[in-house]
């Protein structure tokens, strides 16, 4: 129970979540969530068999932090920004008496290259004693001039078949759909479904999604300050040719990840010496 930490993958350091009802793992690369379990040991994210654990690289699955931006939502030429890729510091304790940790990470000489920002962020992870995932993330623009930001968590879900997945919630929402070129769409049905690639930016949205993962599984996606929600699944092909997913592995997931990317004034303009926040809690039907 509380939280440990080991050391695997060549010394990336990963700390483990317990209480009697869930689990969580998180790596210090990334701040990557990789793993949220229930009391009987389902995996509820998924992350491919082919994942490369090699910083700087990102792990593939889990929920990777796209930060300053979503996809190419701003300024860096690095899609989804640099956050995923680099090393954060734990800055609370490992031990037995709790169930979440704090990790930050701060501008640098490599970020300010590509992000001319001075910054601190913080990611604090928490399992709740009813088995929420609840992921907390705070900006601090410490600079002068104005931090643009966009953002998502990128959360992988494991499915024991796509085809049988529905998304709730999403009904008469607009969306980019961005295999035509992000035009402009609404959402006339009432469940989202998949028989095909799916890459759509839902913008505006509900505070509540509910992800059917199956009939008797349903996740509840709780979301705080991030307007809008990405729906992706990449299909065969695509997955065919991702090497670090393959073709094997696209049944087995959907993404729907909470994010500021077109809603809600986005992009967030932070001045300097103020702070944005988000909040994601995960919980299970």
């Amino acid at each position: 129970m509380g939280v440990q930490m080991q050391t695997c993958y060549d010394g990336m350091k990963k700390l483990t979540l317990k209480n009697a009802v869930a689990s969580a793992e998180i790596f210090t690369h990334g701040a990557h969530i990789v793993s949220w379990k229930n009391a009987s040991g389902d995996e509820l994210i998924f992350v491919s068999d082919k994942a490369i654990y090699k910083p700087p690289k990102a792990i593939r699955g889990g929920i990777p932090i796209c930060f300053p931006q979503f996809g190419d939502f701003g300024p860096c030429e690095t899609q989804h920004g640099f956050a995923r890729n680099s090393e954060w510091t734990l800055e609370s304790d490992v031990s037995e008496e709790t169930t979440e940790v704090v990790l930050s990470l701060s501008s640098s000489e490599a970020t300010l290259k590509v992000y001319p920002h001075t910054f601190k962020l913080k990611l604090t992870v928490k399992l709740s004693t009813s088995g929420n995932l609840i992921t907390t993330f705070h900006a601090v623009n410490n600079g002068t001039s104005t931090m643009p930001i966009t953002f998502a968590l990128h959360t992988y879900f494991a499915t024991p078949d796509i085809t049988q997945v529905r998304v709730e919630g999403m009904q008469s929402v607009s969306y980019l759909d961005q295999l035509q070129g992000r035009k402009l769409c609404e959402e006339n049905n009432d469940a989202i479904v998949f028989a095909g690639e799916v890459d759509r930016i839902y913008v505006d949205t509900p505070d509540v999604i509910k992800l059917v993962v199956s009939p008797t599984r349903t996740i509840c996606i709780k979301k705080t300050g991030l307007p809008d929600a990405v729906v992706w699944n990449p299909w065969i092909e695509k997955a065919k040719g991702m090497a670090d997913l393959g073709e094997e592995a696209y049944p087995k997931m959907v993404c729907i990840e909470a994010a500021l990317a077109k809603g809600g004034g986005a992009p967030v303009e932070l001045e300097g010496g103020k702070s944005w926040m988000c909040e994601q809690e995960l919980s299970v039907e």
